[in-house]
Order: C-alpha cells, then sequence, then structure tokens
C-alpha cells in the first residue's frame, strides 16, 4: 500500500505517587492542558485530559509509528517537572511507575470519552484502585495484585 491508515484510540491512567491526592483543583486544569500538549508534542493526538485529586486519565489518538511508552515517559517526566518547578506540591512531585494503557476501536469513542469527562463523579462510587482493577479485569490483562500500586513502607 502507498500510504498507512490508521485510527488507533488509547487510554492511558497513571496515578500520583503512593496514589497521593495532591493535584489540587486550582492547578488541575493547566496540568490537564500540559499534559494533552505534551502529547501532542510527543506524536500523539490528546481528545480528552481529566482525572481526580490522584490520578489522570489521557484519550488520545496515536500513530502507529509511536510508542505508547514514549509518549508517556515524556508526559509524566515533563508534567511532574512542571509541577515541582511551580512549586504545585510541598516536595518533589512524583508519578507512580508505570501506566495502565487500553485500546478502543472508533465505535466506542464517545463512550470513552464520556467516562474521562465524567471521572469526578465516577469516583464519587469508585475509588482509583477499584476503577483501575476494574479496567485490568474488563481487559482480561494478567496481573499480580500485589504488584499494581506502590504502597508506602
Amino acid at each position: 500500500m502507498a500510504n498507512t491508515y490508521h485510527q488507533l484510540y488509547i487510554q492511558a491512567i497513571f496515578g500520583v505517587k503512593f496514589r497521593a491526592a495532591l493535584i489540587q483543583s486550582d492547578w488541575e486544569p493547566k496540568l490537564h492542558s500540559i499534559i494533552g500538549n505534551l502529547i501532542n508534542q510527543a506524536g500523539g493526538k490528546a481528545i480528552l485530559v481529566n482525572g481526580t485529586s490522584d490520578h489522570i486519565h489521557c484519550f488520545f489518538h496515536l500513530k502507529p509509528s509511536v510508542n505508547i511508552s514514549d509518549i508517556m515517559q515524556k508526559v509524566k517526566s515533563n508534567s511532574s517537572k512542571w509541577i515541582t518547578e511551580n512549586k504545585l506540591a510541598s516536595h518533589r512531585f512524583e508519578w507512580q511507575k508505570g501506566f495502565g494503557c487500553f485500546s478502543y476501536g472508533h465505535s466506542q469513542k464517545n463512550q470513552v470519552y464520556q467516562y474521562v469527562k465524567n471521572q469526578k463523579e465516577h469516583h464519587k462510587k469508585y475509588t482509583f484502585r477499584e476503577e483501575y482493577l476494574m479496567l485490568l479485569k474488563k481487559f482480561d490483562v494478567n496481573f499480580d495484585e500485589a504488584y499494581v500500586f506502590n504502597e508506602p513502607v
């Protein structure tokens, strides 16, 4: 074929280290905007970024030539740097190692968009931990629950 045609929708999820509720409502919209721009700069195309005080959901288009891990590394390192440099956390801000990544078809786009958009409402019913474990099970991801989250010692 002369060209590469694609339509890849990705939902990536990552949390604040130890799931600490450090993301404050007064700077949260700016953080979401920065993360969306970082996704775009890394070769994705952000559709929606949203979350709660302890985690972020990124919904974006992915080009087949771009590595998801590279996008997430740039997003997490540069956004944590922004938080730290702007003294938005009382100490050096860190995201938890790793991330969740789930793919969707075009017919699921609106449903996923609404899910990401309504994170605060959704988390009145479920914790981040409960939500994340449900997604891993829904997508039939093999995991050991003991190693899903970094826990404080």
